[in-house]
């Protein structure tokens, strides 16, 4: 079967920090033939990276806490525990932005980085795509208050045993997709790293 798609128009709605794009197009059918056109709005947000910061010789979690203004109409709060994540800037690898990032939102030092999954987040209506990874750190002395001034960042870093970052993800206190994702595999592979860094066979 073949997977074609045709861009009728392309319109540029917003340039900025973000930008707005407007397409109206055509893509094949799996039942046969073409599509009318259809119009949809693109929100481009580029290339992002996340990291887990995770201490598996005390089994802790570093997660953050900010202000997002995505969940501002939420009936319970737009401060949301979230893990460590920033974008790509260019002339930078993925690797890179994990190190930057940690050390900038959370003063984490990443011993060992490891990837997990390369993602799009939203891709009904956003560009993002993600690199996610673990980050293998010393959380014994972590936690604070950190961002950067000039972006406007004030981020809170909690550092909290592996069992209670899942009971906030089983309690909905987690609710936002990529710290659920990360946390998910942490899960799946938590044991695997902790007989690999306290030397177990």
């Amino acid at each position: 079967m073949s997977r074609e798609f045709a861009i009728v128009e392309e319109t540029a709605l917003y340039r900025g920090f973000f930008s707005l794009t407007r397409f109206r197009l055509r893509h094949t059918l799996y039942r046969g033939g073409w599509s009318d056109i259809i119009e949809r709005e693109l929100f481009h947000r580029g290339r992002c990276v996340a990291v887990i910061p995770y201490d598996p010789i005390t089994d802790h979690v570093v997660l953050i806490e900010q202000f997002r203004i995505g969940a501002i109409k939420d009936n319970r709060t737009p401060w949301l525990l979230e893990i460590v994540a920033g974008a790509i800037e260019e002339g930078e690898t993925p690797e890179e932005v994990a190190h930057r990032e940690a050390d900038e939102e959370a003063g984490c030092v990443i011993r060992e980085l490891i990837p997990i999954y390369e993602f799009f987040t939203t891709p009904g209506g956003c560009s993002e795509q993600l690199s996610l990874f673990c980050g293998i750190v010393d959380a014994s002395d972590l936690g604070g208050h950190y961002g950067l001034v000039e972006e406007q960042e004030d981020i809170l870093v909690r550092v909290v045993e592996f069992s209670e970052a899942i009971n906030l993800l089983e309690h909905g206190e987690i609710d936002s997709a990529i710290p659920i994702i990360a946390l998910q595999w942490l899960a799946l592979n938590r044991d695997r790293l902790q007989r690999l860094h306290r030397g177990y066979s």
